[in-house]
């Protein structure tokens, strides 16, 4: 059983469901601000009995969690890692994420505005053409970085790296807000593979304001966000021993527990 599946049952009957179709008609947040958290299942089950009475949780086909994989592409010098590195405002993160028992798939190109809100352009993908770019996803690629920024995409991609985990999503009963709690983190390229510990979650809250109710909840629990917590970005400081990865490093402390594992083919 996976590691969601077995801590769910814990706390996932205190929600009460909602749709995909009920979820798509709330405001899709695509733009807004995000925070993350690593925290503990301890502390997740007691959040859980605060956040039934406001938030309402994805059911499909008698599912409340379910499995994404993601490929990430970068340049050969890593651009897209070093610039979420350096801060940079102007920069871009591109992903290809497959909604495994859905058998969905999507192209996702996530920028920031000059306010620092998360702006994501999502893009219907092939599913048989995961991990690949043609020249209708480069295209895509190309016009959300012009639409954003008013200049040429700077990068020549390739997949450089794939994290698998799975996930539940809540969903604010009153406005937009959302919560997505993230276990079961393993990333890997064809020659490494790190997994998250499994008492840890990576928790991210995506509110119009940076302050919703997820977020009070959680520091009711004397819960902080946790800063650069990129898992594109914490999975290329593990598997790249040596790459510099200082603004990451809180965010790899309280990651703590990975452990390396075998390589992992990529799909």
């Amino acid at each position: 059983m996976s590691t969601i599946a077995s801590t769910d049952q814990t706390f996932e009957h205190l929600f009460d469901p909602i749709s995909l179709g009920g979820l798509n008609a709330k405001a899709a947040m695509l733009e807004r601000l995000d925070n993350k958290y690593v925290v503990e299942i301890a502390t997740l089950r007691h959040a859980a009995e605060s956040l039934a009475t406001q938030f309402d949780v994805l059911e499909i086909d008698g599912r409340r969690a379910f499995t994404y994989e993601t490929c990430y592409f970068d340049d050969d010098g890593w651009q897209s890692y070093f610039d979420h590195h350096q801060g940079r405002r102007r920069r871009a993160k591109v992903r290809i994420r497959r909604y495994v028992e859905a058998g969905l798939c999507f192209l996702e190109v996530k920028l920031k505005d000059k306010r620092g809100v998360t702006v994501k352009k999502r893009f219907a993908h092939d599913l048989a053409m995961f991990g690949h770019l043609d020249a209708t996803a480069l295209g895509h690629i190309e016009d959300a970085y012009r639409d954003l920024y008013g200049l040429t995409f700077p990068y020549a991609l390739s997949r450089v790296i794939d994290m698998r985990y799975r996930r539940m999503t809540l969903v604010a009963k009153e406005g937009g807000e959302r919560m997505t709690i993230d276990s079961g983190l393993r990333f890997f390229t064809p020659e490494a593979a790190h997994a998250v510990d499994s008492h840890l979650f990576i928790v991210e809250t995506k509110s119009a304001n940076g302050n919703g109710m997820a977020d009070r909840v959680l520091r009711a629990l004397h819960q902080h966000p946790t800063k650069h917590c990129s898992k594109y970005c914490m999975g290329v400081a593990l598997l790249n021993e040596g790459t510099k990865h200082n603004r990451f490093l809180p965010a790899l402390r309280k990651l703590g527990g990975m452990r390396p594992g075998p390589a992992m083919a990529v799909a």
